[in-house]
């Protein structure tokens, strides 16, 4: 084997909608890794793809894709009540695992995947892209700094008036739809990147919608020591998506969340501070740059998103949609 300084990551891509697409197209941007082969249901679409991306292999199974023994890496872009049984397939054949958010459907599911992570002794990580997006990196950094205080509270909102499909993806039950595993669980993980994934108290509301998943909801949540977090998302009413943060020496703004491209630090008394980055691509290989290096280090899960904190977001979801007595035809 080369050592690891030369060495790249071959991923193998499961499933081949836009976010695949997405990915793969960043990962020419990454110094570690490379897309090698792709897996559909449609052995015509597999194909499509692989020629579409320059891939040498193409599968009409994901069967076929996991036990490729070329293939070290396998990146799951399928539906939210599929990533159980492709992330634990992709395990049991040997596989490393980076797996579309939400990573599971509930804590039970993601429960199992840890467990099976560590028996295997295989990397396994959340594809929540954000946290690896340059300005949340300095979001990070300037936190740890100081440099606007003791921070109190966090209002993040991701909302977007989907097309009215109740068959998709966003409002289909049997698919968990609705807002809070969609676009939601944006706000709730940069929440728990603050303040941690186990808030003492949690106040909800939603709106059920006619197809009985929520299309909008509202979420405080209580972190103690005047610690809290504000948060919505929507699928079916547009907001602004903007985010801040607020501490007792000044305050951090991001015009966006789930695709920050930029980041304000405002402190008292001094000028403000913005942080851009000239990414190339969508940001996809931030998150690929960090599987590849863990991947290639040993590691087993990563530092930036660890499973302790997956599994603690998984945890408050499940608990805000008991709240609203809402549960998959499926669960």
């Amino acid at each position: 084997m080369s050592n690891q300084s030369s060495r790249k990551v071959k991923w193998g891509i499961m499933g081949t909608g836009v976010i695949a697409e997405q990915f793969v197209a960043d990962l020419v941007h990454t110094t570690n890794g490379e897309a090698y082969a792709v897996g559909s249901r449609r052995e015509g679409r597999a194909e499509e793809f692989a020629e579409k991306f320059n891939l040498p292999c193409a599968y009409g199974s994901y069967e076929d894709l996991v036990h490729d023994p070329e293939v070290d890496v396998i990146y799951i872009a399928t539906p939210h009540p599929f990533h159980q049984e492709n992330a634990m397939n992709s395990l049991r054949a040997g596989k490393a695992v980076l797996c579309e958010k939400p990573f599971t459907v509930n804590s039970n599911e993601l429960e199992s995947l840890i467990s099976t992570a560590r028996e295997q002794r295989l990397f396994l990580m959340e594809a929540m892209w954000m946290r690896f997006l340059p300005p949340i990196v300095r979001v990070r950094q300037w936190l740890e700094e100081g440099r606007i205080g003791e921070v109190r509270l966090v209002k993040a909102e991701f909302g977007i008036m989907s097309d009215w499909d109740p068959e998709g993806r966003l409002l289909n039950p049997d698919l968990a739809g609705g807002a809070l595993l969609d676009v939601g669980i944006y706000p709730v993980s940069f929440a728990s990147m603050i303040f941690g994934s186990s808030p003492e108290e949690i106040w909800s509301t939603a709106h059920i919608g006619t197809t009985g998943v929520d299309e909008q909801f509202s979420l405080i949540l209580s972190y103690g020591s005047r610690r809290s977090a504000a948060l919505h998302g929507a699928v079916r009413l547009n907001f602004k998506n903007e985010t801040y943060i607020y501490g007792t020496k000044g305050y951090i703004y991001l015009p966006t969340l789930h695709n920050a491209a930029s980041a304000t630090l405002y402190v008292d008394g001094e000028e403000a501070e913005t942080f851009s980055d000239d990414r190339a691509g969508k940001g996809y290989s931030y998150e690929a740059e960090e599987v590849g290096s863990c991947i290639l280090a040993g590691l087993m899960e990563s530092p930036m998103m660890p499973w302790d904190e997956s599994l603690g977001v998984m945890r408050l979801l499940d608990e805000v949609r008991e709240q609203w007595k809402l549960q998959y035809p499926f669960e």
